[in-house]
């Protein structure tokens, strides 16, 4: 960490086209404001969205480009106006660095919905400087926007929580699917999915996975505890499973019919969106309008539910399931992700790796 005219110099990996390949990248951070954490980061996830993003697959993106937003980091300095957090403190920073605070949904504490918030990378901050990601040494974040990470938890589990384990459970907490005995499916097993088994199964859940094949059924059922599993292009199964479920988690990152899901609800039931998809997708009236049914989205979580899930993570008890890759295999480990070669999240030991190329 260094010093260009007054401003603090840090070393990220970084996109500089839609490649998508990651090399070292000296950029600058802004000095410590009265508001503001800096955060030396120890712990980053990666997600799937870091992969459409820094290929350009929305046509949004910009470059150079510093991804990671799953960031678990200790605090080394706060502003003058910071009582929440000390110095040495354990903390998460996720997708949101900044919004408006005035609208509808920042006074909603749901500031992830808000029109003028601002992304952790490839967005812009209020100084007119690029905002940056997680893969990188160290980032500073308003205070609004860090959340405590509970004593006892390992940071390096909680690092996909920031994300994948709070988009998921926020939908379920919003939409009143947090009782005991509902029936609930996951389709796609990815890292969002493995999230959606463990937090609906906490929640006393009956869990089915729906995935596209049965290379994940034993993992399924043994390892994240799912009470079902079915193949969806196996008719048999899927109609064996019709009309009996009261939401279904659409984790699927491609597009894809959603008629053969629809006809899994129940009267009433909601089909949650989660994945990021760049197409059109279809479905015929009828199959919503036939059982009242509901397609909805939902977009991670607000920091109030983050820190909800987190304390609800540790009261269950419940564990990540991730791999650990240092920096030097940031590519390859993006290569794997996009064949969905991981189970189920990889997380980037961004404080023992060598960042830079020197």
């Amino acid at each position: 960490m260094g010093s260009i005219e007054g401003e603090r110099t840090t070393v990220g990996w970084a996109a500089r086209d839609p490649s998508g390949i990651l090399s070292p990248y000296t950029f600058n951070l802004r000095n410590t404001g009265p508001d503001d954490v800096y955060i030396k980061v120890h712990y980053c996830g990666i997600c799937h969205s870091d992969l459409h993003q820094i290929k350009n697959d929305l046509g949004m993106s910009n470059y150079p480009m510093v991804p990671g937003h799953e960031v678990v980091g200790e605090v080394i300095e706060v502003g003058s106006n910071v009582t929440k957090f000390k110095v040495g403190e354990v903390v998460g920073a996720g997708l949101i660095v900044g919004s408006c605070r005035n609208c509808r949904a920042c006074k909603s504490d749901i500031q992830q919905y808000c029109g003028k918030k601002i992304w952790n990378y490839n967005d812009v901050y209020t100084d007119g400087k690029p905002t940056q990601g997680g893969f990188a040494e160290t980032m500073i974040v308003d205070q609004y926007f860090v959340v405590k990470i509970p004593e006892g938890m390992s940071p390096e589990q909680v690092a996909p929580l920031l994300c994948a384990g709070v988009t998921v459970y926020s939908p379920l907490s919003h939409f009143g699917l947090r009782e005991s005995g509902l029936r609930g499916g996951i389709l796609g097993l990815g890292g969002v999915g493995h999230m959606g088994v463990k937090i609906a199964k906490a929640m006393g859940h009956h869990v089915t996975v729906i995935s596209s094949s049965e290379k994940k059924k034993k993992e399924a059922m043994e390892d994240l505890g799912a009470d079902d599993y079915v193949v969806s292009s196996d008719e048999t199964q899927m109609q064996k499973i019709a009309d009996s479920l009261d939401y279904i988690i659409d984790t699927v990152p491609v597009g894809h019919p959603l008629e053969p899901y629809l006809s899994l609800l129940k009267i009433d039931g909601k089909l949650i969106l989660m994945g990021v998809i760049n197409t059109p997708l279809q479905f015929v009236s009828p199959m919503v309008m036939l059982g009242r049914k509901t397609i909805t989205g939902s977009f991670i979580g607000s920091i109030k539910e983050t820190e909800e899930m987190l304390e609800f993570w540790k009261e269950k008890g419940l564990s990540s399931m991730i791999e650990m890759v240092k920096m030097d295999y940031i590519n390859k480990a993006i290569e794997r992700l996009e064949k969905n070669d991981v189970r189920y999240r990889f997380v980037v030991d961004v404080a023992g790796s060598k960042l830079d190329d020197q």
